[in-house]
């Protein structure tokens, strides 16, 4: 009996007969068996196994609630193929509810005959499995688009469609809101460059998913495919059908490609174009309705589908680039804004070479962040304001001349400044007060290398530009830290962030770079973004373009899949997957939109660790203790007035038990008032692994401080401008300033 192609298979969490999950990628199942039982397992039973095992790609609980327990009581016996072994995992299923954690396999030594039989079988053609349902074809359609994981939540018809799809080994993630699933969807497309897939139903399902999708089209740089049911063709606009909603004339204005197809047959064409549309150019959204009677159809003929290729890179019209270069080298204060659209098109390796070899300083914006690491010698975020001022010559590297940019206007600009600018789509050129000669239709990834071949002989010399960009960085950061540093009683944001991201780095065991931060909350996003430094591109995402709050959760759901499940979140098909730990940072009013989204990532086991920072209010509280709190609230009749009147518009609850909360959706709680708490409550989050972790922090509320908006500001560029919590407009950490 030949032994050698005997390999090792890593099993995982076995919960009872409808949960099966981590095992290792299987090629087939060949048997599911039962002993000391009083019956055969059925031939219902064997399928739902192998299906289930099938699908253990998805590195996920994969729940059939619907299915009653057929193996209470019963050794189980799995058997599958992995490597050219043949493998069995068998536990005993003790009870309805509990989990039962299998840690070792059985492993049977293959016969030579029998490992002849599967080198055989494994040099054969491959044959596609049978299709007999517009769900199926719709899932082989995905499959060879090389999706590997849907985001959405079912109901009649498209429940057909997400079944069809586990059976391919395409992990599925449920979600409590269609919100919350398109966010998801549209951040895993950010995340791997390739369009997230969102899967809701009809009607009111497209009318929540619709918030994705304009997250989406507005930062143009979150590729999202979705997928939504709806009534049958026959239903006539007015017949009054299940859900019926004409979704295609909805969302044609809000998206890149939004269709019908024309017929059951026509589905895997359309479902490719969405996709292409999605995600070629300028990213955005490509929407298919899918009918009930396509779903549940028969097609007449399949029509396969290939996988749509990368875009071609696109290089820059050469007069262009040697403008922009003799205009750069002409400048006496040059400077580089660096986009989240640089981070989208992995272009972090071309603008390194880029800036050291030029020595121009650059800004990132909040997600350029980490495309170039934050602690790099000509990073000017720290003297934001004096950057956008004094510069003389900008190139704007995948950053769009919006509100976030203060449309590149006086007086946060010069008013005599060129602006220069590399984009992927060629209706964002020559914009507002970008100079059209020097607007460049291109790939980041071609574009910056031609450039740099332009400016082979030049380097920007230190200057009194350079001179005061660092004193007035050194100025801002000094006061930063000096806020970080201090200890306060109640905590504050500075001291909290502090506090949370030394303790992070040190129990993370590639320290900041194995960390992923999702942001989100006026003073918490604001506020965290100079605090918690990246060095990796696509390692923080934030509220974004839109100022979208609620995207949080949804987000870290996302990145979780995309960095430690599917990998696809890695650099490119060659690095080594990584494993990165999700923190999620929420102000106490942005996780209300996605909180129970925490019961997902129970549910599937997702080890995020969120930070609640608390100040009772949206961008602040009313009161920082108990007593006036509750004098302004609970004793309002008393006082013969209507409390509703004593409460502020943006007042929230004190001290929300949001800890609380989160115990009650299956993960696990600590409520937090001091640094010592605070220290201890993210080491036990760190540890805890088998769900999300929720810190719930309680900071000064904040109350009498004056709300202001930084795009609304009219002061001279370079001032120091006064926002939440009185912090310098520097240090990008004044409500949406830096954006």
């Amino acid at each position: 009996m030949d032994t050698s192609s005997v390999s090792p298979v890593v099993c995982g969490l076995f919960q009872t007969p409808d949960h099966i999950s981590r095992l290792a990628r299987p090629t087939s199942v060949t048997a599911v068996t039962k002993r000391n039982c009083d019956s055969e397992i059925s031939r219902q039973e064997h399928l739902i196994a192998a299906s289930i095992l099938i699908t253990v790609q998805n590195i996920v609980n994969i729940e059939a609630s619907a299915i009653k327990n057929p193996w209470a009581g019963c050794k189980v016996i799995v058997q599958f193929r992995h490597s050219g072994a043949i493998t069995t995992t068998q536990e005993m299923v003790e009870t309805q509810t509990q989990p039962h954690l299998i840690t070792a396999a059985t492993h049977i030594p293959v016969p030579l005959e029998e490992k002849q039989k599967q080198t055989k079988e494994e040099t054969m053609p491959h044959q596609p499995p049978p299709i007999h349902t517009g769900a199926q074809l719709i899932a082989h359609s995905l499959k060879s688009l090389d999706v590997r994981i849907i985001f959405g939540i079912v109901g009649i018809p498209v429940i057909e469609v997400a079944e069809a799809c586990l059976a391919l080994g395409i992990k599925f993630v449920s979600f409590r809101n269609e919100q919350a699933a398109s966010y998801a969807a549209s951040a895993y497309g950010y995340l791997t460059g390739r369009p997230g897939v969102c899967l809701v139903v009809g009607g009111p399902g497209v009318l929540h998913s619709m918030a994705g999708v304009g997250n989406s089209m507005a930062n143009a740089t979150y590729p999202l495919l979705l997928l939504a049911g709806s009534a049958e063709t026959s239903a006539g606009p007015t017949k009054g059908a299940f859900q019926q909603l004409d979704a295609v004339s909805l969302l044609a204005p809000h998206t890149k490609f939004a269709v019908r197809p024309p017929s059951l047959e026509d589905l895997p064409r359309s479902i490719r174009d969405a996709y292409r549309f999605a995600f070629y150019g300028r990213p955005g959204v490509g929407f298919v309705d899918l009918p009930a009677d396509y779903i549940q159809g028969v097609p007449k003929e399949v029509v396969q589908v290939e996988r749509v290729e990368e875009q071609p890179r696109i290089l820059g019209d050469e007069r262009r680039v040697m403008a922009v270069a003799e205009a750069l080298k002409r400048a006496e204060r040059p400077l580089v804004v660096i986009g989240k659209g640089a981070a989208y098109a992995r272009a972090e390796g071309v603008l390194r070479e880029f800036i050291d070899a030029t020595k121009i300083p650059f800004l990132p914006t909040p997600q350029g962040k980490g495309v170039l690491p934050d602690d790099h010698p000509l990073n000017t975020s720290s003297a934001r304001s004096a950057a956008l001022a004094g510069t003389d010559v900008v190139l704007l590297v995948g950053a769009r001349l919006n509100w976030m940019l203060h449309f590149g206007e006086p007086p946060k600009w010069s008013a005599g400044v060129r602006i220069a600018q590399i984009d992927i789509s060629p209706e964002e050129l020559d914009r507002g007060t970008t100079d059209p000669t020097l607007s460049i239709h291109g790939d980041i990834t071609s574009v910056i290398p031609q450039l740099k071949l332009h400016l082979a002989n030049y380097h920007h010399l230190s200057s009194p530009w350079s001179n005061t960009l660092s004193a007035s960085a050194t100025k801002n950061l000094a006061i930063a830290r000096a806020k970080a540093s201090t200890p306060t009683n109640p905590l504050t944001y500075h001291r909290t962030f502090a506090l949370i991201k030394s303790a992070l780095e040190s129990l993370s065991p590639g320290g900041a770079d194995n960390l992923v931060y999702i942001s989100e909350g006026a003073n918490t996003m604001d506020i965290s973004r100079s605090i918690f430094t990246v060095s990796q591109p696509r390692q923080r995402l934030d509220a974004g373009t839109y100022a979208t709050m609620g995207v949080g959760l949804g987000y870290a759901i996302a990145a979780e899949m995309a960095y430690n499940h599917t990998h696809e979140a890695t650099p490119s098909p060659s690095s080594p997957p990584i494993r990165k730990r999700i923190i999620s940072i929420e102000g106490d009013s942005a996780l209300g939109f996605s909180l129970p989204e925490i019961e997902t990532m129970s549910r599937y086991r997702l080890p995020i660790i969120i930070f609640v920072i608390n100040n009772g209010g949206v961008y602040h509280g009313i009161s920082d203790n108990t007593p006036s709190w509750g004098a302004d609230w609970w004793d309002g009749d008393k006082q013969g007035k209507r409390r509703d009147v004593l409460l502020t518009s943006t007042a929230l609850g004190f001290e929300t038990g949001y800890d609380v909360v989160a115990g009650g959706l299956g993960g696990r709680g600590w409520k937090v008032v001091d640094e010592e708490g605070l220290v201890r409550a993210v080491r036990e989050a760190w540890e805890h692994r088998d769900g999300p972790s929720v810190v719930n922090v309680i900071v000064a509320s904040g109350v009498g401080g004056r709300l202001e908006f930084g795009w609304l500001g009219k002061g001279k560029g370079g001032e120091k401008e006064k926002g939440d919590g009185g912090t310098p407009h520097d240090q990008c950490n004044a409500t949406y300033m830096c954006k």
